[in-house]
């Protein structure tokens, strides 16, 4: 099933999570924290973002802290999800746990600030509608598809306990 397409929001390397979820603000609701998600690198993200726009990246998104609120802020302000070269591995995690698909994606180059995108994640396709240009993702693992499937870990654990009782 493909989703109506989604604006394309292009960062380069080394994202960290103080960018996604500055450490100065930790104090503030994550509502309040996810209007300041990424202004270090481009001001008009959580105020531009719509729910179902993309964040492609290059090497290395979400170094540097295990807080959960970069994901979160990310979440929150309604991206569908992250593709990047490589992720830091907490970051990573932390994405798939709240449901956030983080795709390990090559060609990120081939995707430009506000291109227009559409993402299949089960056929595992990314279509690029502004280079008319399609891109294969790397498949998942049978258990991150399905914590992602259940929107997170505490739902499909939900869901699980619930069958079992």
């Amino acid at each position: 099933m493909t989703d109506r397409p989604s604006r394309a929001w292009a960062f380069g390397d080394n994202i960290d999570t103080d960018v996604l979820a500055p450490g100065r603000l930790m104090k503030l609701s994550p509502e309040e924290l996810a209007r300041h998600c990424l202004e270090a690198v481009n001001p008009e993200f959580a105020q531009s973002v719509r729910p179902g726009d993309i964040v492609v990246a290059g090497r290395n998104f979400g170094l540097g802290s295990s807080r959960e609120q970069a994901a979160v802020s990310l979440r929150i302000l309604g991206v569908k999800a992250v593709l990047a070269k490589s992720f830091a591995r907490i970051f990573f995690r932390n994405a798939i746990n709240l449901g956030l698909p983080a795709i390990v994606f090559d060609e990120t180059d081939a995707v430009s600030d506000g291109d227009e995108v559409e993402l299949d994640r089960r056929r595992q396709r990314l279509l690029n509608r502004s280079r008319n240009a399609s891109f294969e993702l790397p498949p998942q693992a049978p258990a991150i598809a399905q914590i992602l499937d259940a929107g997170g870990l505490v739902p499909l654990l939900e869901r699980r306990l619930k069958r079992e009782a």
